[in-house]
Formats: C-alpha cells, structure tokens, sequence
C-alpha cells in the first residue's frame, strides 16, 4: 500500500485516479481548491489548497510515496507543482498529461495536426512546454502519461494498449481512452514503475 497524493482529486480525471487508488487499498490524500463535494471516505484525507500556493501545496504532499498531479497545465505552470513535490522531500511525481505533444505516423505532433481544436490549443502547448521541463527535471522520478486524443466518460473496462510517444489508433481509426481505464493505467505505474523518466500513452 503506498501514501499517494491526488492534485485535482475533484476533476474527472482526478475523480477517478482516486476511485482507483482506494479500489485498490491506497491511502489517499485528496487535494484541490474545494474538495467538499467528495464528502467523507474511508482511506481518504482531504485538503482544501490552492495549488498556486507553494507553502500550503508542500505542507500537503510531504509524507507522501508518491504525488500524481492532474492540474490543468494553461493555469498551473510545471514550476508550481514541481519545486513543492521537491522541497517537500516526495520523490515520485506522476502527471496526467495531454496528448497534445504525442506523435503522429507522420512525425508531427497531434497538436500541430490540420484540425487540432482551436480551444484546446492553449492547454496542449502548455502541456508540451510541461513534459519539456520534466525531461529537464534532474531530481524527480517523474512520469508523464498522455491519454488518447478523446479522453472521455466511459466504463472501466481494463482492456486497453500502452505506447510511448506515438499516439494510438484503434483499428476503427479512433484514439480513445476512458477516464476509468486510464485511471488503472496510472495506478499500475504508481504499483510497478515501469516508465521511470519517461512519457508514456493509453488507448484502445
């Protein structure tokens, strides 16, 4: 059982790295600006922080194995979650990333393909600038694991492929992943760490 700490516990992403965590019999540190919707649960402590706070944010995560952030990368610069996780003394840092910065067959980033959605746009480049400065990080046991370009609501189903840096393409021509599956994906990497330093992606 390892002590992990959720960043964006609250999201759905988030939500359901928790739900993962405790299925599994984790203990689990909560965090996000409001975590009241989450309520009481056993193997569960939540705190109330604002992640822009550096002093609160390394109050929170210190004690812990294992930090997994899924804060949004347009509001939260690397800087804010990196240098807490570290001055905390937590050596393992795992990211929820995007898949904004995964290759295509071609050698070009998804982001940069023809149709890429303008509002994603800021989001994926920060999560690009994101995973640039984690492959800089010296200190960190880091790991950043991209999803499919659909990230949805969807059943857990535990089927599913890894990659590292090239997108995944189902037969059908779909990139896809649930947020339940990938949830597992994450939790498997907290349990036996197989892509230390690495990015690594899921789909179906």
């Amino acid at each position: 059982m390892s002590k992990i700490a959720i960043i964006g516990a609250t999201g759905r992403a988030g939500s359901q790295l928790l739900e993962e965590a405790l299925r599994r019999g984790h203990s689990v540190t909560a965090i996000a600006r409001n975590t009241a919707k989450l309520g009481q649960r056993a193997g569960v402590v939540t705190k109330d922080v604002d992640v822009a706070d550096a002093a609160a944010l390394q109050g929170a995560v210190a004690g812990h194995d294992v930090v997994i952030s899924a804060a949004h990368f347009s509001t939260i610069p690397a800087s804010a979650i990196i240098e807490p996780v570290k001055k905390a003394g937590v050596k393992r840092l795992l990211v929820v990333g995007g898949a904004g910065s995964l290759l295509l067959p071609t050698g070009g980033k998804v982001i940069d393909s023809p149709g890429f959605p303008e509002e994603y746009k800021a989001e994926a480049s920060a999560g690009g600038v994101y995973l640039d400065t984690l492959r800089q990080e010296k200190e960190l046991d880091w790991t950043f694991l991209s999803p499919s370009a659909e990230f949805v609501e969807g059943e857990r189903t535990g089927k599913f492929r890894l990659g590292k840096d090239n997108l995944l393409v189902s037969a059908q021509g779909r990139s896809w992943i649930s947020f339940a599956d990938y949830a597992i994906a994450m939790i498997d990497e907290v349990e036996t760490p197989a892509y230390s330093r690495q990015r690594f992606t899921v789909g179906y």
